[in-house]
């Protein structure tokens, strides 16, 4: 199990003069586990809403949105993409919602349609745009950025993140964990180490500068 949430909880664990240890699980069995005390916290890319918080206290650590990728010097306008071959991930927000919705404000005003294709690997999408297959891929910020980061100069943002939420570590409501794990990630961000971690994995981008509990508006 590896990427940028590990390697912030592994600092954020040594802080606070603990060990982590990660398990394994399937996206809708964590917060009931964190609530029935069998994890003591989440870490699945989670965005902050009322709704869970009604499950359990989040801490803030990520911002993330939707970032599109193009070629070096092309000029896509993910606001303007009537027409494009777009690639996307399978289920992900931007396959089920974004470019549907896109897609029929372009057929609404006589425009070109966009031709959507899907793939089930996002290794596979990164591969496709590279080889000039589709024309862009749009995905959540921080799988774009590390695509862009792992490209060798191969793929490059087309506009900025957009449509952005912030993620958070689920833990038990009332535990006592929430304030140790927010305090430990403000140390790392004034310590320079959070935003080490982000750059190593490209998702610079969704940085936030101050960690937060329960932050949901919506």
């Amino acid at each position: 199990i590896v990427g940028f949430d590990v390697d912030l909880m592994n600092a954020v664990s040594r802080t606070l003069g603990l060990t982590p240890v990660y398990r394994e699980a399937a996206v809708e069995a964590i917060i009931p586990s964190v609530r029935a005390g069998d994890l003591n916290l989440g870490m699945s890319s989670f965005t902050d809403t009322k709704d869970r918080e009604a499950a359990a206290d989040f801490v803030t650590y990520f911002e993330a949105g939707t970032l599109w990728a193009q070629r070096p010097g092309e000029a896509i306008d993910p606001d303007d993409a009537c027409g494009l071959k777009v690639g996307v991930a399978y289920a992900a927000i931007q396959e089920t919602t974004e470019i549907p919705a896109k897609n029929a404000a372009c057929l609404a005003a006589g425009k070109p349609a966009i031709k959507k294709v899907v793939y089930t690997r996002q290794d596979d999408l990164n591969a496709a745009l590279m080889a000039g297959e589709v024309d862009a891929m749009s995905a959540d910020s921080p799988v774009t950025g590390f695509a862009i980061k792992t490209s060798g100069g191969q793929l490059e943002a087309a506009g900025e993140v957009f449509d952005t939420a912030p993620y958070g570590w689920p833990v038990a409501k009332d535990s006592g964990l929430a304030e140790p794990l927010r305090a430990a990630l403000e140390h790392l961000i004034s310590t320079g180490e959070y935003r080490t971690i982000a750059t190593m994995w490209g998702v610079e981008k969704g940085m936030i500068d101050k960690p937060v509990v329960n932050v949901a508006v919506g």
